[in-house]
């Protein structure tokens, strides 16, 4: 008894003093495996730098907005851009490599979106370098570099510039600016994108500190069309702290009609502002975005795994730029960076709710798109305006033609009306809802009016789609499919009574009479020929939470547990759970919503940084579908927020048996704090 007795002590004290290393900001990285390595994004919502396990190497830079049509599928793709930030360092003449150095660390500060990387290279050095995707200036990146010598060594650094493989006629230049601050070394390259669609250019420059003392001369050098570097060598003492940067911005005619000298424009603008006012700025635009944070009193891991995905939303996106979010974020080319439901349905609810600016720019691309939407209807013989399935720059269908999903998951266009009139909802903009919520309501619904089969009462029937369950193909009546219709029409219906404007009275005749189908033990049945089989994700339970289709608790619980037990182990997308979750937390069960909680995202984290990937024992993160889905678990199911038409109220809910406090800051346009107790 007493070695058990001891045992289960000695247990406690370890997960205590584990727990205890939990930092709610940063996720470190001591012991790194770089054959199980899943990089970690640093993002400002325009560009994304994806780490790499190796010293002075980014694995991908991705620019948001940026697509062209090659590879996979026929359709438009995201692009890489530049490699901005590669480097090297020699120390008395030696190349440093992932194999000649030790005590190889990396870290993700979240509360102000940097990422470091430190190590030894035998006695002879210490090496930090810190990178960022400066908040305050969309397309320009930093690198703060330190070395510390432990004896007097000849150091050489070199800042590379690299072209992605997809791009074609690369062109490369070098100039030396002369100011009167000194010379800028302008280290530049253009390239055309794989159809010539584009053009896309990058550029960067040394940042020296005026405590350096002269800044050293640089020498640039040609490797191949693809590659050219810019090079400096200086000799440090032993404790001699020295310290440079590097700074770039990278853009492409998508986003400016100059991109070639704007890009140096910019990374002068950088070099002339200076290392530490870049610092401070951005410091300053992070903090005032974790203004709208989710505090987490007594669950460490909960609360890291909770800020982890808020930085990542936050870095996805970007206020005033009229872009959404793809599955993927920035952090890669998955999905080929297309816009999906994902982000109407899962990343918006969270965002619209904590920093409405930021979900504005998602609506605002879906308002720029209506006309391709509308011309997308009248190809199919629709009214109205029939969104993609997979959207891009133009907002023409970007799904391949080999997946049914692109003329089919008919669902997309109601997720858009929706969150259009969530966002209302939220902000309570009457202006905003004129000139552009409405615009977007009116259309989808005309789209569902055309679109249903008008069969007799009760059975205006949409037939032949692909559900929310993308399992489910070319079936009648999909569950999901025909509530967000219905949704959709009684929201432009109480849109067009906002502003005072007559709604077409034929709306909520055929919201009335889409049939949302029962089995005979009366459980919501997913589709006309469904008999039970295993779903691929959540479609019969989002009609209690977010359409409210269906509010009465036992229906609710009913549903609850019969689609519970037919998602399978493998191969779903970890979004689902995060509602099963959500559901049993308005439903005052407490433990359930906590084991789904867990499971929602836990099994997905990739090492070594927790990343989410798509699905359980995924590779493919990140996955900020997933996130988004989580958070609305945390804010909508244990905070208990709800928007309404008057705006964010706050239900009745449990929080999990470990959470001490729940504390939502920063609530929508009045930043209100929501605070839960046990």
């Amino acid at each position: 008894m007493k070695y058990y007795a001891l045992t289960a002590f000695l247990l406690l004290i370890a997960t205590l003093v584990f727990s205890q290393t939990v930092d709610p900001w940063k996720i470190k990285a001591d012991h790194i495996d770089t054959h199980n390595y899943y990089g970690v994004t640093v993002a400002n919502g325009m560009i994304g730098i994806v780490s790499s396990p190796n010293p002075f190497e980014v694995k991908e830079v991705v620019l948001a907005g940026t697509y062209d049509q090659y590879g996979r599928g026929m359709v438009s793709n995201f692009l890489h851009s530049f490699n901005l930030l590669n480097a090297y360092l020699e120390i008395d003449g030696n190349r440093i490599d992932s194999k000649n150095i030790s005590n190889f660390r990396q870290e993700l500060n979240m509360h102000h979106a940097n990422f470091t990387t430190s190590f030894d290279y035998g006695n002879k050095v210490s090496v930090s370098y810190t990178y960022y995707a400066l908040r305050q200036l969309p397309f320009t990146v930093l690198m703060d570099i330190t070395i510390i010598p432990k004896q007097n060594i000849d150091i050489t650094a070199a800042s590379v510039m690299e072209a992605p493989d997809a791009l074609k006629d690369v062109q490369n230049y070098y100039n030396e600016i002369e100011t009167n601050k000194g010379v800028i070394s302008l280290l530049t390259s253009s390239a055309k994108s794989p159809t010539g669609k584009l053009l896309m250019c990058a550029s960067n420059t040394f940042l020296f500190s005026e405590a350096s003392g002269q800044e050293p001369r640089i020498i640039h050098e040609m490797w191949d069309s693809n590659m050219h570097f810019m090079k400096f060598s200086k000799k440090l003492k032993a404790g001699e702290k020295y310290s440079f940067a590097i700074a770039g911005s990278s853009i492409t005619s998508a986003q400016h009609n100059d991109p070639l000298n704007e890009a140096q424009r910019m990374t002068i603008f950088a070099k002339l502002e200076g290392k530490d006012s870049l610092i401070a700025m951005h410091n300053r635009a992070w903090d005032d975005l974790w203004k709208s944070d989710i505090k987490i009193e007594g669950d460490e891991q909960s609360q890291q795994d909770i800020h982890s995905m808020l930085y990542h939303l936050y870095s996805f996106v970007r206020a005033g730029s009229a872009l959404s979010l793809s599955p993927m974020g920035l952090s890669g080319l998955g999905y080929n960076g297309h816009i999906f439901w994902d982000a109407d349905i899962w990343m918006f609810p969270a965002l619209v709710v904590l920093h409405p600016k930021l979900a504005e720019s998602m609506i605002n691309y879906r308002f720029q798109r209506l006309e391709a939407a509308k011309r997308n209807a009248f190809i199919h013989g629709y009214k109205g305006a029939m969104f993609p399935w997979e959207s891009a720059a133009s907002g023409d269908e970007e799904t391949p033609v080999w997946a049914l999903s692109g003329p089919f998951e008919q669902h997309i266009t109601g997720c858009v009306g929706f969150a259009a009139w969530n966002y209302y909802c939220v902000t309570q903009d009457t202006s905003w809802l004129r000139g552009k919520g409405w615009p977007i309501l009116r259309e989808t619904a005309d789209f569902w009016q055309s679109r249903v089969e008008r069969n007799g009462q009760g059975h205006y029937d949409i037939n032949n789609v692909v559900a929310a369950d993308e399992w489910a193909e070319n079936i009648d009546n999909d569950a999901f499919t025909n509530a967000i219709a219905k949704t959709v029409l009684q929201c432009a219906t109480n849109a067009a009574k906002v502003l005072h404007i007559q709604p077409d009275p034929d709306w909520m005749v055929v919201a009335n009479n889409i049939p949302i189908l029962k089995m005979a033990d009366g459980t919501t049945k997913e589709y006309t020929t469904y008999t039970g089989g295993e779903i691929k994700q959540a479609d019969v339970n989002l009609l209690a939470y977010p359409l409210k289709e269906i509010t009465d608790k036992h229906q609710i619980e009913q549903d609850l547990k019969y689609y519970s037990q037919r998602i399978p182990n493998q191969g779903t997308p970890a979004m689902t759970q995060a509602i099963f979750a959500l559901l049993y937390a308005r439903l005052g069960n407490a433990d359930e919503a906590y084991r789904w909680f867990k499971e929602s995202y836990e099994p997905n984290l990739d090492p070594p940084f927790r990343v989410i990937a798509e699905t359980k024992g995924g590779t493919n993160p990140y996955f900020a579908t997933g996130a988004g889905g989580v958070l609305q678990c945390v804010l909508m199911g244990f905070g208990g927020l709800d928007i309404t038409p008057k705006g964010i109220i706050q239900l009745k809910t449990v929080l999990p048996p470990s959470w001490k406090k729940l504390i939502i800051t920063g609530v929508g346009i009045n930043k209100q704090t929501f605070v839960v107790n046990p």
